[in-house]
């Protein structure tokens, strides 16, 4: 079995992230990293509340989870980092204009939801603070 490097994994996802929007069959042929590893990668980066999409081509068919993580990541941003952060993730202010308004609904409406996304960003922080990966 075949052992990366956390850098190798951090430039492989990147691929399959905008502006990139490699797919993963793309992705597995250009790096000889299986197509399984691949998405074992994408879905523990995207447990860590990072938004890594199935469809990077079109954000608006991201799941909920994805446009929760890109609310989450841009909540402290400034609007000059909004931008770059947007550039980076081939996304629209708008469009995270709208997802964060979306999650204010829902937070309104159910306080389990704002509990939830408060513990995913205190998760991510500790994670950072420890820096750790979250692999036991």
């Amino acid at each position: 079995m075949a052992r990366y490097s956390e850098g190798f994994r951090e430039r492989v996802l990147q691929m399959l992230m905008a502006p990139q929007s490699m797919t993963v069959v793309q992705v597995s042929r250009a790096t000889g990293v299986t197509e399984q590893s691949l998405y074992n990668w994408r879905n523990r980066v995207r447990g860590r509340g990072v938004a890594v999409a199935a469809d990077a081509k079109n954000p608006e068919r991201w799941s909920g989870e994805n446009k929760l993580a890109v609310v989450i990541e841009t909540a402290a941003l400034n609007e000059a980092e909004l931008s770059a952060y947007c550039r980076r993730k081939g996304l629209y202010v708008e469009q995270v204009a709208r997802w964060r308004e979306a999650a204010a609904v829902g937070v309104g409406s159910t306080p389990a939801l704002a509990e939830a996304a408060a513990l995913l960003v205190l998760q991510k922080k500790a994670r950072a603070i420890r820096g750790d990966d979250g692999d036991a």
